[in-house]
């Protein structure tokens, strides 16, 4: 049984693999990085993950948090990005997606991306 941290787990598994085709986005989905809107529709966000330049950089997922309160699944992360193999940079992610257990998919993300301490 599929449940909401398994769909917003899709999502981050897809920012390593660049392969969104196990994401479940509603058609209207939208997406902000630290108040900027970055995603548009459904569509929109799986080609993003599959083919946008913008998560070439991303190379892993580390010490991830997960919890859910409602229909929102919160996550908290180091995210770690770099070129050609070698690690640039690490961040931290705090990630909600907004996916109500009637559907089970991603209306909304909203990002907070920040240096890491």
């Amino acid at each position: 049984m599929t449940t909401q941290t398994d769909v917003a787990r899709a999502y981050l598994d897809a920012l390593i693999s660049h392969d969104a085709q196990a994401v479940r986005f509603a058609d209207n989905a939208v997406r902000y990085e630290n108040g900027i809107k970055t995603g548009r529709s459904g569509k929109h966000l799986t080609r993003s993950l599959s083919r946008g330049p913008q998560y070439r950089v991303v190379q892993s997922i580390r010490e991830l948090e997960t919890s859910v309160d409602s229909d929102v699944v919160h996550t908290e992360y180091l995210l770690d990005a770099g070129l050609f193999g070698r690690k640039l940079a690490t961040v931290r992610v705090v990630e909600d997606f907004v996916i109500p257990a009637d559907d089970l998919l991603i209306h909304r993300i909203d990002a907070k991306i920040k240096p890491r301490r």
